[in-house]
């Protein structure tokens, strides 16, 4: 990005941790980014979103879930061997099969709304991302949460203070609400400096375009009338 550029580009990104689009959307952005030179002008705030907030707590059997929601269990695999191969070209090792449970997310949101409070929301959701999809992990047992929080200095006291804490939970689900009053209403969903609205996984060219046109747009305002060699 240019140095004249000051002011960050921000990245609002509305996503869930079941998500296994948000996942590759993630991905895909960072390769933008990294085509870009993994500009430090770029600010990237992540946004809780639910995709299904009527799973119980206990969580519900994956398979039978699935079956509930897509009905036909052949469209279900090809759904599962077309994210495989997708995930493959993003750097995912996706396992969908090592995922035995359909789980309620608040209680992972909470956890990154803190995490966002400490500063590193980043690294937990690519963390959590992976857990869950990659490692089979059960994100609804406090000591799997407990392990991977561990190395940012959690325990499993925090861990259940998070978990039990109503405010966290009000302040995650006005934040859900906010972005479907702007209408969100599927994710991954990316905005750019509260002006462009990007939906769903894109490629990352698309990526690159887009910042490349909240680029020039950023440069062009901080550009005015000067005076050079040949007057002014």
């Amino acid at each position: 990005m240019n140095d004249l550029i000051k002011e960050k580009i921000t990245i609002d990104i509305v996503s869930d941790v079941v998500c296994p689009w948000c996942y590759v959307g993630k991905k895909r952005l960072e390769s933008a980014l990294n085509e870009l030179g993994n500009p430090a002008d770029v600010e990237i705030n992540w946004h809780p979103f639910q995709l299904d907030p009527t799973i119980p707590d206990e969580g519900l059997d994956r398979k039978k879930y699935f079956i509930k929601k897509f009905g036909d269990p052949g469209r279900i695999q090809q759904m599962s061997e077309h994210l495989t191969q997708v995930g493959k070209q993003a750097g995912i090792d996706f396992r969908m099969d090592a995922i035995s449970t359909a789980i309620n997310t608040l209680p992972l949101h909470k956890l990154l709304h803190v995490a966002g409070q400490e500063g590193f929301q980043p690294e937990a959701e690519e963390m959590l991302f992976k857990a869950y999809f990659t490692d089979g992990k059960d994100l609804r047992d406090e000591a799997v949460l407990t392990e991977l929080f561990s190395p940012y200095g959690w325990d499993l006291e925090k861990i259940v203070s998070i978990l039990a804490d109503d405010a966290i939970g009000s302040a995650v689900r006005q934040e859900i609400t906010h972005y479907q009053s702007l209408g969100v209403s599927g994710v991954p969903f990316f905005i750019l400096n509260n002006k462009y609205g990007i939906s769903g996984a894109q490629p990352a060219e698309v990526f690159v375009q887009a910042l490349g046109t909240v680029r020039d747009e950023m440069l062009q305002a901080v550009q005015g009338e000067v005076c050079g060699p040949e007057g002014c």
